[in-house]
């Protein structure tokens, strides 16, 4: 494996209005698919050795108008489920538990901090089988804690970590060996 490429799904209603979005399964706006066209520009000319997507509508729809063929579809890769909190803003949350962190709580009814890094963990481990690079179609939360698990940092990490709808990121290696963010949000 060369490089691990992130690409966060195009924009849909609820992530323009701050919502948790997690298993319901939404279409992407107008913007949204403007945003995974322009994905396709950037990535012109890669190839690569694996495309795995999240099985969310959003996700495949990316990888389909970003001109890549899927390979792999995976709930591995399926956004953070934020059990009771699935639909809703940080803000309403916030009006009944104002100390709430997805980072550090998890969704009450949904999945813990260490439950989505097992998950991503496993996806990072199917991703360096491969020879060549290798392209993640996902959501913010679950690639915010890819990119913190890659550099060895607990999940919880990955709320440093901001990542728009629509953008490219990439993992690699420094030296050949040590595992770096090669770039992100981009």
């Amino acid at each position: 494996m060369a490089e691990i490429v992130l690409i966060r799904h195009g924009q849909t209603e609820w992530s323009a209005n701050g919502r948790h979005t997690s298993y319901t399964d939404l279409e992407l706006t107008a913007e949204g698919e403007r945003q995974a066209r322009a994905v396709a520009g950037r990535l012109a000319g890669r190839s690569f050795a694996a495309v795995l997507s999240s099985p969310r509508k959003r996700a495949l729809r990316t990888a389909e108008l970003a001109g890549l063929t899927v390979t792999e579809v995976t709930e591995d890769l399926a956004e953070w489920n934020y059990g009771e909190y699935e639909g809703i803003t940080t803000k309403q949350i916030h009006e009944t538990r104002p100390d709430w962190s997805l980072w550090t709580d998890g969704g009450p009814g949904g999945e813990s901090p260490e439950e989505i890094g097992t998950r991503i963990d496993r996806v990072l481990a199917k991703a360096r089988e491969f020879d060549g690079d290798v392209a993640l179609v996902a959501h913010g939360h679950a690639l915010r804690v890819v990119g913190a698990r890659w550099i060895g940092l607990p999940p919880s990490a990955g709320g440093l970590l901001k990542l728009d709808t629509g953008t490219l990121s990439a993992l690699g290696f420094e030296h050949g060996v040590d595992p770096v963010l090669n770039y992100w949000n981009a």
